[in-house]
């Protein structure tokens, strides 16, 4: 199968950094990235800079990517303020997120699922007249870490409710790290049973090192795009005890071994996450950081 690979680093995986990252650091990161093969980025965020100052300078990233017509360039849209933003740096794609669980909401968008959601129907009127695409994204689709278990009925009245406001790629969040494959199968299910005709994109953390079988779970289901992040870095600010997501490096190499198609260098792509080790000052979570990948012997000759 050929995978189409997402990388999230940028903005997922920057979000929750306490160490800070510079604009031209950023600029390097989606750069090293991109030169290991991976074309599409959710490259920043336009939230408030208050509530998320780490991002706060998402016009002076996007503006200062060399070779942007080689990428898809995507970035978090929750508001007209922010779509405002976005619509001065002509992105590929605008991201329009909402959370399935009422309480996450009110953590993370300071409003009710309902009201959230209502809120994106002028950002995706706005993203129509600009001609960006408009995506949704759905945050604690599998768990939330204030109410348990979200019941797939409401993950899908979300997809739904995006749906009919003109949407037609879903990304379903697994905002803590809580899913296991049978899940995974359920939602996936449940989803293509109301919106036969969405496309269905999956967000793993690897909280409880469950991302990669889930990723299998979601190939079996047919599922064909992934979002990972360098090093295995990210976070949701919002969400206690959320931790980084499935590292790219890892999840290229697994889907190699499985016989899939990503495009992707992985030597480049762990050359990549050696040098992002090095920016963040701390060991990074990526097993392929550790340890090489599988087939590669190590040189005993003295």
């Amino acid at each position: 199968m050929q995978i189409t690979l997402t990388e999230v680093g940028p903005r997922d995986g920057l979000q929750n950094e306490r160490r800070s990252v510079s604009i031209e650091q950023k600029i390097e990161l989606i750069t090293r990235v991109a030169a290991a093969g991976i074309r599409r980025f959710e490259a920043t965020s336009f939230v408030s800079p208050r509530a998320v100052p780490a991002l706060s300078d998402a016009e002076d990233v996007l503006r200062g990517i060399p070779q942007r017509e080689k990428l898809i360039l995507e970035a978090l849209v929750p508001n007209m303020r922010g779509a405002e933003r976005a619509a001065q740096v002509g992105l590929d794609e605008w991201v329009c997120f909402a959370s399935a669980s009422e309480s996450h909401s009110q953590a993370n968008s300071n409003t009710n699922t309902d009201e959230a959601l209502n809120r994106l129907i002028p950002v995706i009127r706005l993203a129509e007249e600009q001609g960006v695409t408009a995506v949704g994204a759905i945050a604690t689709s599998f768990g939330c870490p204030f109410e348990g278990e979200v019941p797939a009925a409401r993950v899908v009245e979300v997809a739904r409710r995006m749906a009919d406001m003109g949407i037609k790629t879903v990304k379903l969040g697994d905002t803590i790290g809580t899913a296991a494959p049978s899940q995974v199968t359920r939602l996936i299910d449940a989803v293509r049973t109301t919106l036969p005709d969405i496309t269905i994109v999956l967000h793993f953390h690897n909280t409880r090192g469950m991302s990669l079988t889930n990723v299998q779970a979601g190939i079996a289901a047919g599922i064909d795009r992934y979002e990972s992040a360098l090093g295995g870095v990210g976070g949701c600010p919002f969400a206690p005890g959320a931790t980084g997501n499935v590292a790219s490096e890892d999840l290229v190499h697994f889907l190699h071994l499985e016989g899939h198609q990503t495009g992707v260098d992985l030597t480049r792509l762990i050359e990549a996450g050696h040098w992002f080790e090095t920016l963040l000052d701390r060991q990074l979570p990526a097993h392929l950081l550790r340890a090489k990948p599988v087939g590669e012997i190590y040189n005993t000759a003295k």
